[in-house]
């Protein structure tokens, strides 16, 4: 038994459970991938960890897959936030898909001072981190927020999250995050527990001065460089991602 397809449902999952098939998971999983009654499909909610369910019924308008065993408990990821500027829709696409794909617990796009885009397509940035933890073998599937702007959000963030923003002014100092996690004593060393966090990635014209003093008055706001270079946003976004996942996170 070995399911080669999994599928994100919203219904509850457990031993024995029936989970109908709506028309569009039908047309894919029967239309597409051609399976039939007997075939095996991973099934995840992002509750319940993964489990191996049969085909029951198939059909061109819907289906039952009959849960039979749990392949996989509930993995949840470090409570990592990552706060984005939106860009252009495919780059907005590919940060919302590698966030998923690399283990942040929610996603926030934040409109700043330079952000070109105005408005956003939660639902289908939402079905994008789907589609993403459908693909990586994830069991959680991270909220996608609505679009909100920076400087109220940070009027009211959370006194116990940390915030680490990237400053590409910052770019090619010694601000090295390698220095900001120093601090974090034996979590960073053992990978434990870290506490809560964000990572900020701004927008393709970057934080205004405003901004960028507005985040520096923050006592749990850390400016950190990515490196030599200035990088683009999406590309940022992942630098941030990995560098934070293999010292505090869970790589």
């Amino acid at each position: 038994m070995s399911a080669k397809i999994r599928l994100y449902v919203e219904q509850a999952l457990g031993q024995g459970q029936p989970v109908q098939v709506s028309r569009d998971q039908a047309h894919y999983l029967f239309g597409v991938m051609r399976l039939g009654v007997g075939d095996w499909v991973a099934l995840f909610n992002g509750r319940d960890g993964e489990w191996q369910a049969r085909v029951g019924e198939a059909g061109k308008r819907g289906g039952e897959l009959l849960c039979e065993s749990q392949s996989a408990p509930l993995r949840m990821p470090p409570d990592l936030w990552l706060l984005f500027a939106p860009i252009k829709k495919a780059r907005t696409d590919f940060i919302v898909e590698k966030a998923a794909e690399m283990g942040a617990a929610r996603i926030v796009p934040v409109q700043t001072e330079f952000t070109n885009s105005e408005r956003i397509r939660q639902d289908r940035l939402q079905a994008h981190a789907v589609e993403a933890a459908e693909q990586c073998g994830g069991t959680y599937v991270p909220e996608v927020a609505e679009l909100q702007k920076l400087g109220p959000l940070l009027d009211r963030w959370p006194a116990e999250r940390q915030l680490m923003f990237c400053d590409e002014t910052l770019a090619g100092r010694s601000s090295a995050l390698s220095g900001l996690l120093a601090g974090q004593g034996e979590n960073a060393r053992t990978g434990g527990p870290s506490g809560p966090w964000a990572i900020l990635i701004g927008p393709e014209g970057g934080f205004s001065e405003r901004e960028r003093a507005r985040l520096a008055a923050l006592p749990n706001a850390h400016a950190v460089s990515l490196g030599p270079r200035i990088l683009r946003a999406d590309t940022a976004a992942v630098a941030a991602l990995t560098l934070w996942q293999q010292a505090l996170g869970d790589w």
